[in-house]
């Protein structure tokens, strides 16, 4: 009985491993969307997406599907840098769905000279070929 609790354990254990290790890669994700906005760059901040028809992004204006679609909103909606301005996220749930989904709700923040601009959104990733991208994005 003790050998079956100390497998079981280790089992918790390596499970728990790899769930930290996803949320880390999920966070640094995140955080390169992050530079790569705040440095006026869309094309390196829409490497987080799946580039795939099926991507849903969820906005203002409802549902719109695939990475081109979303990439030429993204370059409609922030045409400079000063539409663009500073982002920051505040991250208030990362949650495991399965081994190869994560559910994240969160905040953005917009510093700008034009006017801040701040709302909620929820993402949901999928591991794909071992890489963490989102596949669906609700922005509001």
């Amino acid at each position: 009985m003790k050998k079956y609790f100390t497998i079981l354990g280790l089992f918790i254990c390596l499970g728990s491993f790899a769930q930290n290790k996803d949320k880390q890669a999920i966070q640094q994700l995140l955080d390169k969307q992050i530079a790569a906005w705040n440095t006026g760059n869309i094309d390196a901040f829409m490497l987080g997406y799946w580039e795939n028809d099926s991507l849903l992004f969820m906005g203002k204006n409802g549902p719109t599907y695939g990475y081109n679609t979303t990439l030429v909103n993204y370059k409609k909606n922030y045409p400079d840098t000063a539409h663009m301005g500073q982002l920051a996220f505040t991250i208030t749930r990362m949650q495991a769905l399965n081994t190869d989904h994560y559910f994240i709700i969160g905040q953005f923040h917009l510093k700008r000279s034009i006017g801040d601009a701040h709302g909620n959104f929820t993402l949901l990733f999928r591991k794909i070929n071992g890489v963490w991208k989102i596949i669906a994005d609700h922005t509001s």
